[in-house]
C-alpha cells in the first residue's frame, strides 16, 4: 500500500539532464522537476541547495529555448516561492523578479500569464521588496496593458498591484498611471474572481487617499461609471467576499469625505458589514468586515448609535472573543507530513483567534467612543471587560494596542471608572508602555490618552497611578517632539492637579520646571497652550493657602507667564484662560500683592475691562472682584489704589453692559466697594 503523503524524491539524473545539450531532454527534465516539487517544501529547498537556480535562470533568459520550457521554468519559480522564506529570498537574490518582469514583454500568452502568477507568489514573501515594480514607470503601464488579454492576466495584475499598494506614493503612482479606468473595465467581467481582485485593488488605492476617492467619482469605462460598478457589487446576489470589498471601498471613500450620506452608507454598507460579522460567515470575512465597520463608524456618532442596534452587533462581536475552531484533529497515528500540516493549521487558527480579538476590540472602541448608553451595554456584555483587561497583558503588541484603544473609549465612562476599573489594575500596562524607551509613538499616544481619563478626579485609580511615578512620566511627555504626546502630557498633569493636595501641586511644578512651562506656553499647537494654562489654573485653585504656597515659590515666573500670553498674538480664548489664571492668583491672600504691585498687569486689566470681547471683559472684572473683596485683609488699601488708577470708573461704565453675565459680575464687584 502506498502512502499518499510520501514526498517524491527528485532523481539525480533529472538534475543532470538540465544541463544536457539536447533540448528535448532538457524540456523533459524541466517538466519532471516542476511536477516533483509541487507540494514538497524539501524538494524546493533542494533546488536552492544544489545550485539549480542559476541553470533555471539561464534557461529562462536564453533566447533559443522553447517558450513551453520557459513557461515551465517560470512555474517552477512560482512553486519555489511558496516553499519557505529562505527559498523565496533565494529567488530575489538570483535576480528572478527583474527577469520575470522582463519576461512579460513577449508574444506568448501562456508565458506572460505564468510570469504574472509567479510574480504574485514571489511578492507574497516578506523577503521581496515591492519597490522594484516602481523602478521604471514603464512597468506599471505595461502591467495595465496586459489586463485586457485574458481573465487570468487581469486577475494576476490586480493582485500584483494590490500587493504593490503599500504607501501614499504607491497609490498616487497607480492613480496617475490610469489604474482606476483599467480596473473599471475589469469590473465588467462576468468572472467572480476577476471582480473580487479588481475591487481589492480599488480598496487598496483609496484607503485614506482623498485624491483617489475623487478620481473614482469621475471614472468610467465602456459606458459604465466606476461608482456604479462598486455600488452594484454591494448587492446580496454577489459572493460575500465581493460584497465586502465593495463595502470597504465605499467606507474608505466616505471617510475621505467625498460624498454625503444619502442612505448608501446607512442602508447598504453598514448593514452589509454587520451581517458579514455573523458566526455563519468565513472567519477571514468576519475579521475584515469588523475592521472595516470599526473604521466606518469611528468618528460618526450617528453611525455608532445605528450600528449598536443593528442585527445584534454587540453580541455578535462579543462572540469573536470566544471563538474556537469547528473541529480538532487527533495527532496520534499521523505521519510527519500530516503533523506538519496540523501544526500549520493550528498556527493559522491561533492567528485567526488573535485577529478576531483585535477586530472585536476595534469595533467596541468605535462603538463606545461617544455614547454612555452604548458603553453601559458593552460593560454588561460578557466577556467584553474581562477580555479587554486580560488582553492588556498579552504578549502580542498589536493585541495590547487594540485593547488599549478599546479601554480608551470605555474609560470615558464615569460608571466604569468608579466601578469596574477599580477592581483591575488597568493602569499598570499603560505605565509600562509610557516608561519603555522602545515603545512606538502610536502606543505611547493611545496609552497616555487613556491614562489622562484614569487621572480624572473621581477615578479611584488616581492615587495608585500617582504613586507609580505618573508625574515624572507625564512631565517627560511634555518634552516630546510629537505635539500629540506633549498635549497628552499636559492634559494628564491638568487632570492630576485638579482638586489635588498641595504636595501633588508642588511636585508637578518642581518636576515640570518653569522653563518648560514657558516652552509649553510658546508651543505652536494651540491646544498645548490651552491645556498648559488649564494646568496652571488648577495649580492656583482650591484652598487659598494652596495659591499662596505656589505663588510664594513661583510668583514672579507665573506673572511673567500671564503677561507673555496677554501680550501675544494668541486667540481670545487663550487670553481668557490667562485672565482666569490671574483671577485665581487674585483669590489668594498674600498672592494678591503680586498683581497690585505690578503696574503693567494693572494696566492690562484695565485694558481688557474695555475690550470688545465680552468674555475677556468678564474675566478681567472677576480678577478685580477677587482683589477688592471687602471681607479680606487689606481690602481697603487695594480698593483705594484701584480707584486711583480709574478701575472703579470703568466698572461704573460697565453697569449698562448688554451681556447679562458681565453685568452681574460688575454689580458684584461694585457691591464690594467700601462704604
Amino acid at each position: 500500500m502506498v502512502c499518499g503523503n510520501m514526498e517524491v524524491e527528485v532523481p539525480r539524473s533529472t538534475w543532470d539532464k538540465l544541463y544536457d545539450p539536447q533540448p528535448e531532454k532538457v524540456a523533459i527534465a524541466v517538466k519532471s522537476l516542476k511536477n516533483c516539487i509541487i507540494g514538497s517544501k524539501k524538494q524546493k529547498e533542494q533546488i536552492v541547495e544544489q545550485g539549480l537556480l542559476a541553470r533555471l535562470v539561464n534557461l529562462l533568459v536564453e533566447p533559443d529555448i522553447n517558450p513551453r520550457v520557459k513557461t515551465n521554468v517560470v512555474q517552477i519559480f512560482g512553486s519555489i516561492s511558496k516553499g519557505s522564506e529562505l527559498t523565496a529570498k533565494s529567488l530575489s537574490d538570483a535576480g528572478v523578479v527583474k527577469i520575470l518582469l522582463n519576461g512579460l514583454v513577449n508574444t506568448e500568452p501562456q508565458l506572460t500569464e505564468a510570469c504574472l502568477l509567479s510574480l504574485v507568489s514571489i511578492f507574497d514573501s516578506k523577503e521581496t521588496s515591492i519597490e522594484v515594480i516602481y523602478s521604471d514607470p514603464a512597468i506599471i503601464s505595461h502591467l495595465l496593458s496586459l489586463m485586457p488579454h485574458s481573465t487570468n492576466s487581469s486577475v494576476a495584475v490586480c493582485r500584483l498591484l494590490t500587493k504593490g499598494c503599500e504607501s501614499l506614493d504607491h497609490q498616487n503612482i497607480l492613480l496617475n498611471s490610469g489604474t482606476p479606468k483599467s480596473i473599471c473595465e475589469v469590473l465588467s467581467s462576468p468572472v467572480p474572481v476577476a471582480q473580487l481582485c479588481a475591487l481589492q485593488c480599488l480598496a487598496a488605492m483609496v484607503y485614506k487617499n482623498e485624491n483617489a476617492a475623487h478620481v473614482y467619482l469621475s471614472t468610467s469605462a465602456q459606458g459604465k461609471s466606476l461608482m456604479g460598478h462598486i455600488v452594484f457589487y454591494t448587492g446580496r446576489e454577489h459572493q460575500e467576499e465581493i460584497q465586502l470589498e465593495a463595502s470597504r471601498i465605499l467606507t474608505y471613500m466616505y471617510r475621505c469625505g467625498v460624498f454625503e450620506e444619502d442612505g448608501l452608507i446607512v442602508f447598504q454598507v453598514l448593514p452589509c458589514l454587520v451581517r458579514l460579522c455573523k458566526k455563519e460567515e468565513r472567519v477571514v470575512n468576519r475579521i475584515l468586515a469588523a475592521e472595516t465597520l470599526a473604521y466606518l463608524i469611528e468618528i460618526d456618532v450617528e453611525l455608532q448609535q445605528i450600528a449598536a442596534i443593528s442585527n445584534h452587533l454587540i453580541c455578535t462581536t462579543a462572540s469573536f472573543l470566544r471563538w474556537e475552531p469547528d473541529h480538532r484533529q487527533k495527532a496520534s497515528g499521523m505521519s510527519r507530513v500530516q503533523m506538519n500540516k496540523l501544526t500549520q493549521q493550528l498556527e493559522k487558527e491561533a492567528d485567526q483567534a488573535k485577529q478576531l480579538r483585535k477586530a472585536a476590540f476595534h469595533v467596541f472602541a468605535s462603538l463606545s467612543a461617544n455614547d454612555e448608553e452604548i458603553r453601559k451595554r458593552l460593560i454588561e456584555t460578557e466577556p467584553v471587560v474581562q477580555s479587554v483587561v486580560g488582553a492588556l497583558q498579552d504578549s502580542d503588541e498589536d493585541v495590547v494596542m487594540s485593547a488599549i484603544r478599546c479601554l480608551h473609549s470605555l474609560s470615558r465612562s464615569v460608571q466604569l471608572l468608579r466601578t469596574t476599573f477599580q477592581d483591575h489594575t488597568v493602569w499598570e500596562p499603560l505605565m509600562k508602555i509610557l516608561s519603555s524607551p522602545a515603545s512606538k509613538v502610536e502606543s505611547v499616544l493611545v496609552a497616555s490618552s487613556t491614562l489622562c481619563n484614569l487621572l480624572l478626579d473621581f477615578s479611584p485609580s488616581k492615587e495608585k497611578i500617582l504613586d507609580s511615578g505618573a508625574v515624572e512620566l507625564l512631565c517627560e511627555l511634555t518634552r516630546k517632539y510629537d505635539p500629540s504626546l506633549r498635549l497628552n502630557g499636559v492634559w494628564g498633569l491638568m487632570n492630576l492637579s485638579f482638586n489635588s493636595e498641595q504636595r501633588i501641586k508642588s511636585q508637578i511644578m518642581t518636576t515640570l520646571g518653569t522653563d518648560q512651562v514657558f516652552r509649553l506656553l510658546s508651543d505652536t499647537e494651540i491646544q498645548v497652550v490651552m491645556k498648559t494654562l488649564g494646568l496652571l489654573r488648577n495649580l492656583l485653585s482650591n484652598e487659598k493657602h494652596h495659591i499662596d504656597t505656589i505663588t510664594s515659590l513661583y510668583g514672579k515666573q507665573l506673572m511673567q507667564a500671564v503677561v507673555f500670553i496677554l501680550e501675544s498674538e494668541n486667540s481670545h480664548e487663550v487670553k481668557e484662560q490667562a485672565l482666569c489664571m490671574l483671577a485665581n492668583i487674585a483669590n489668594g491672600d498674600t498672592s494678591k500683592k503680586l498683581i497690585v504691585d505690578n503696574e503693567d498687569v494693572l494696566k492690562k486689566l484695565k485694558s481688557y475691562m474695555l475690550h470688545n470681547n465680552t468674555n475677556l471683559q468678564t474675566a478681567a472684572v472677576v480678577c478685580i472682584q477677587n482683589l477688592i473683596w471687602r471681607e479680606e485683609e487689606g481690602s481697603c488699601d487695594r480698593q483705594a489704589k484701584l480707584k486711583d488708577i480709574g478701575v472703579f470708573n470703568i466698572l461704573n461704565q460697565l453697569k449698562t453692559a448688554e451681556d447679562s453675565v458681565l453685568k452681574e459680575k460688575v454689580k458684584m464687584a461694585l457691591d464690594q466697594a467700601s462704604m
